[in-house]
């Protein structure tokens, strides 16, 4: 099977690991799915570059692939495809001013557009964290808007298959409340596999070790490390900003937050209060809740272990990875000291 090419700290390398999850969406190609398949998980877990292999494997299978990533960092990623379908996506294109300012949409335009002209073709729709571009508002219509395209085509298709990621919280929810979508989970790279994407980055660096117990599997807390030149600190800080830890949300919430820093599962079974922290700290996403069953087909590629408190993974809850359950600790430190 041909390796995707994947950017990781301004380099090229194969995608690597994640065997169990190559073999689902191998799966997915042979059989088609019958719903959007919704893949929520840690932000940084890894989730574009499953979707890089994915769009390999599904034009390995014979797929016509469309492949959306509107927060992609070069403006050369935000759109690709399959050159089988150069003349439809030309001809959209060249009709529209500015397609990359609406390119969601014009992407289903371009999906029916190829059912319609293809004779029965396969097709496949990669949509990597489009909600943060589209809306949270709109994550529950557009999932709909996807799940007409399998149900009510616009021409008549062979298989399809629909991929669509996110890392928002919020979402996860919203979708879910409606049986519109297939939700799965995908967590952080497993020991091994974040081993293998470790021993790419060149020496001098910290012994594995120590980075795992701070990333935890998160290849993009990898990247900020090594880009960082390793400082631990540098990262915190600069996640402590993002994440809107400050004195007004510590000072409310302390207490709990300690207890959650000590065990994630604090935060399932907490008195009631907690629930609106809960929610705090899904919309900063911080957290993890609800974690499935460490069923396989719950999840995309492996699944955490049932409880791991040294790297934040509780039964029920689980901190992002290790990196955000120690920005909360350090910011609690220093609200102390104010």
């Amino acid at each position: 099977m041909k390796k995707a090419k994947i950017s990781f700290t301004g380099k090229e390398i194969e995608f690597i690991d994640r065997d169990i999850g190559i073999r689902q969406i191998e799966e997915f190609a042979e059989r088609g799915v019958v719903s959007p398949i919704v893949i929520y998980g840690p932000e940084g877990c890894g989730k574009t570059a499953l979707f890089k292999q994915a769009k390999t494997i599904l034009e390995e299978y014979g797929y016509h692939v469309i492949y959306v990533s509107p927060l992609a960092r070069e403006e050369r990623e935000i759109f690709t495809y399959t050159p089988t379908i150069h003349e439809i996506v030309e001809e959209v294109f060249k009709s529209l001013l500015d397609p990359y300012s609406r390119i969601v949409d014009v992407s289903i335009k371009i999906a029916s557009i190829v059912m319609r002209k293809l004779r029965k073709p396969r097709i496949a729709i990669l949509m990597d964290d489009i909600f943060q571009v589209i809306g949270l508002d709109k994550a529950e219509i557009y999932t709909k808007i996807l799940l007409n395209l399998i149900e009510y085509p616009s021409g008549d298709y062979e298989k399809i298959v629909i991929l669509v990621s996110t890392s928002e919280g919020v979402t996860r929810w919203r979708i879910g409340r409606h049986r519109w979508a297939d939700i799965l989970i995908m967590w952080n790279m497993s020991r091994d596999g974040f081993k293998q994407l470790y021993e790419v980055l060149p020496d001098p660096k910290p012994r594995f070790e120590d980075v795992w117990r701070i990333a935890g599997g998160n290849p993009d807390i990898l990247e900020r490390l090594y880009v960082n030149r390793w400082s631990v600190d540098v990262v915190l800080r600069k996640l402590i900003d993002v994440k809107r830890l400050d004195p007004y949300f510590l000072r409310k919430w302390g207490r709990h937050l300690e207890e959650a820093v000590a065990d994630p599962d604090y935060l399932w079974s907490g008195p009631d209060e907690v629930e609106s922290l809960v929610n705090e700290l899904i919309e900063r996403n911080l957290i993890i809740f609800h974690i499935p069953p460490r069923i396989q087909e719950l999840w995309i590629d492996t699944p955490p272990l049932e409880k791991d408190i040294e790297i934040g993974i509780g039964r029920h809850v689980a901190w992002q990875s290790p990196l955000h359950r120690e920005a909360v600790r350090r910011a609690l430190e220093e609200y102390k000291t104010i």
